[in-house]
């Protein structure tokens, strides 16, 4: 163990302990909250007499409300530690959804998605991203990488999970219990083992040895000393990287949410699949994106955030008009099944990696209590968007070609960011070059 720096398995077991547990925060928080909806949005919508266009708005204007949950859980976050927040919203999720399946009138599905979606996003990405920045400030790439694989297991398997789930019993009320109880179990596992840094378990960030962390990483305030690594709200909400960050990581996941909420819909409805081809489909897509995200994670570390997105956004953006394009299962459309699959695959490795590049692990915390709220807020407008377009329009691969628009759009916000215009550690790193 030296520098680590090429390692992408080096982590040590308590270091492999702590992304397995984030990766299935992240496996939950879209599975319960994003394509989940896949199934709970109609099956619930039939229990209530309702459209299912209804509920899947309902859903993108809970996740903006969830914005004032986040802000919360931030200074939660910031008193108790990650591992306890983390913990605490899992479980609290898990007991949620349990009750969002339930639910006998739209207020109650309502109420309920809000806690699910203020939990479960709040411990994968508040308490979930102050681990990684604590424990990987200079690998976060390829660790978001193996982190957000979670995501694309969701993709993969929760809807067939969830569906077999009411086939087996019949309604989605019991179909959605054994999702809860597992989460809960997810949250006790993870108060009992998880630590809040790599020190608590007697190693370095990154797994680099004593010597070469005393020479390349900011040491100064190791005992935290400088509360809040120096930040202020109001001095971040001034910073311009911060809502840069905010809105572009935002941008990417309003794309990857926004297809996979809908893609069995589309796939069905738009392309005349039988379910069961159309769920294939989707897993076929998640797969591919556990590759995307290893590959992103390890593009990320090796030239570059900034860079990495920027290409990413060509990448997606081509993509998705190969599927806006589409008329039947052809050619194009199976190019765009793969693309998109890669994309959605390191999506969401950008929402801690560039803020950590950016603003480092001192302070982390704090930074993310400011800058996940803005996150939330931007990427629940996916939902909106395919809301609106399924109601009114009534075609979703318009929603497609809008999320294109997207992606193209956040490249040239992209090219306006300072990497690691407050990054203590590669500042340090610079200075010992």
């Amino acid at each position: 163990m030296s520098d680590n720096k090429n390692s992408v398995v080096n982590f040590g077991a308590a270091g492999w302990g702590t992304i397995l547990y984030c990766l299935f925060m992240f496996f939950f928080y879209v599975g319960m909250v994003n394509d989940g909806t896949n199934v709970l949005a109609p099956t619930v919508a039939a229990n209530l007499g309702c459209e299912p266009g209804t509920l899947i708005q309902i859903n993108g204007y809970m996740g903006m409300v969830a914005v004032i949950g986040f802000i919360f859980v931030g200074q939660i976050n910031r008193r108790f530690g990650a591992r306890k927040t983390a913990a605490f919203f899992t479980i609290l999720a898990g007991v949620a959804y349990i009750i969002c399946g339930n639910s006998t009138s739209i207020p109650m599905y309502a109420v309920s998605m809000l806690v699910v979606a203020t939990s479960m996003m709040s411990a994968g990405y508040i308490a979930g991203g102050t681990l990684v920045a604590a424990w990987w400030p200079k690998k976060k790439g390829i660790i978001m990488g193996y982190t957000t694989m979670g995501h694309n297991f969701a993709s993969a398997f929760y809807v067939a999970i969830l569906t077999g789930l009411v086939a087996v019993y019949g309604n989605i009320s019991s179909g959605c219990i054994p999702i809860g109880v597992a989460a809960i179990v997810l949250g006790i596992i993870g108060a009992i083992f998880v630590r809040n840094t790599p020190q608590e378990r007697g190693l370095n960030p990154d797994n680099v040895s004593d010597e070469y962390y005393k020479k390349n990483y900011d040491t100064a305030d190791d005992d935290g000393h400088i509360k809040d690594g120096g930040w202020t709200t109001s001095k971040l909400l001034s910073t311009k990287e911060l809502w840069l960050a905010a809105i572009t990581t935002g941008f990417f996941q309003i794309c990857s949410v926004g297809v996979m909420t809908q893609l069995v819909t589309r796939n069905i409805r738009d392309f005349g699949m039988e379910q069961g081809k159309a769920l294939a489909i989707m897993t076929v897509i998640a797969l591919i994106g556990v590759i995307g995200s290893f590959i992103i994670g390890v593009i990320d570390d090796r030239i570059g955030t900034k860079k990495t997105m920027m290409m990413f956004g060509l990448w997606y953006a081509i993509a998705l008009t190969f599927n806006f394009m589409s008329t039947s299962v052809g050619l194009t459309f199976y190019i765009s099944i793969f693309m998109i699959g890669m994309g959605i695959g390191g999506s969401a490795n950008f929402t801690t990696s560039l803020p950590t590049s950016i603003f480092g692990r001192q302070g982390f915390d704090k930074v993310n209590s400011v800058i996940f709220p803005i996150q939330g807020f931007v990427t629940a407008w996916c939902f909106v968007i395919n809301g609106v377009v399924t109601n009114v329009i009534g075609d979703l691969k318009i929603a497609y070609i809008i999320f294109a628009c997207v992606a193209l759009v956040n490249i040239l916000l992209v090219k306006f960011v300072d990497e690691h215009k407050y990054n203590k550690d590669f500042a340090a790193e610079l200075a010992h070059k």
